[in-house]
């Protein structure tokens, strides 16, 4: 597995998101990965730190540059609980849980970010602004309404199946109602 092609993936995947999705400072991305699947394998069946790490050297780049909030979603051992900065969990005001995300409960991009964060927390959930979700991992119930798929150039991060969504505010007032253009 070439961990700088997994990190330029990365960093591709969510440079695209971005675009799409319009993102002002401070909004929130959420990601889920399952690290077995990148390499190929059922979920949860082979963790990897190697390539948790090479997929966060993608990630946190740009974010930094974006001035965007970075939410890494555990895995289902640990009720897909999120990691995020402490400064995010007190803008948002979410709620913190005590647990410390481990490779085998919570999973490699979990305990990464516990890692390379600033000032790791853990919440229990949260409605993000856009999200990636790399092997399939359900990132949909930390997502605002309203989720709106987001194709991407990049479709896979290593062998894991890559799906992206933006959100909008909800349409209301039915027929008679008028939209902007784009939302």
């Amino acid at each position: 597995m070439n961990m700088a092609e997994l990190t330029a993936e990365s960093g591709k995947a969510l440079k695209g998101l971005l675009e799409a999705a319009r993102l002002k400072p401070h909004d929130i991305v959420v990601v889920g990965c399952s690290t077995s699947e990148v390499m190929g394998r059922k979920i949860g069946s082979a963790s990897s730190v190697d390539v948790a790490e090479a997929i966060m050297a993608g990630l946190l780049p740009v974010i930094s540059e974006n001035q965007l909030y970075l939410a890494i979603q555990c895995c289902e051992h640990l009720n897909r609980a999120l990691v995020v900065e402490q400064e995010c969990a007190e803008r948002y005001r979410l709620e913190r849980v005590t647990v410390i995300p481990h490779v085998a409960a919570g999973g490699a991009l979990a305990a990464e970010a516990m890692k390379r964060f600033a000032d790791p927390v853990v919440v229990e959930s949260i409605c993000a602004h856009a999200g990636l979700d790399i092997g399939d991992t359900f990132i949909g119930m930390h997502l605002k309404r309203v989720a709106v798929p987001v194709r991407l150039e990049v479709t896979k991060i290593g062998a894991g199946h890559l799906t992206a969504a933006r959100t909008r505010p909800k349409l209301i007032g039915g027929e008679r109602a008028h939209y902007p253009t784009r939302s």
